[in-house]
């Protein structure tokens, strides 16, 4: 295995190498098209995980309106229904909103618009273990390049 091919192996993205089928330009659109459409798959993935905090909803619903009331036994407070319920809500609001702008960024990626808005969200996204981290860090190396930048229409003076 040739010394590029294990480099290959080891980071996961190939150098931007010009083999004659292509220029440069056309390895950076690549791989902002692939990043596109990660960004897609990422964005739709955080927001099904946004999706699970609805079960915790639901029990504070029960423990406000009183569901668990049950001859004998002591029903949860309601107050404790409220903290599930707010909880719920801020984390739900959280998971969805990144979801959206990880969507947003993956469609001003693929047009090659809001180089900054992308960046700042590739950094966010690397809170989000383990696939935003991947993307995220990804995303990152790619839009430092003085050639992406130059697709967005970033540095020309």
């Amino acid at each position: 295995m040739s010394r590029q091919g294990a480099a290959y192996l080891v980071g996961g993205i190939r150098p931007p190498v010009s083999n004659g089928s292509g220029t440069l330009m056309d390895t950076d659109g690549q791989y902002l098209r692939l990043l596109s459409i990660f960004h897609y798959i990422v964005g739709a993935i955080i927001g099904l995980i946004g999706c699970v905090p609805f079960i915790h909803l639901g029990l504070g619903i029960a423990m406000v309106v009183g569901a668990f009331d049950e001859a004998g036994k002591e029903p949860p407070p309601p107050w404790l229904g409220w903290i599930f319920i707010v909880a719920a809500v801020w984390i739900i609001a959280l998971f969805w909103f990144m979801a959206f702008c990880l969507l947003l960024a993956g469609r001003w990626l693929a047009v090659r618009k809001r180089y900054w808005f992308c960046f700042v969200v590739a950094c966010i996204a690397c809170t989000f273990t383990p696939f935003g981290t991947v993307l995220g860090v990804y995303t990152i190396i790619v839009l430092l390049r003085p050639s992406v930048k130059t697709l967005f229409g970033i540095g020309l003076t």
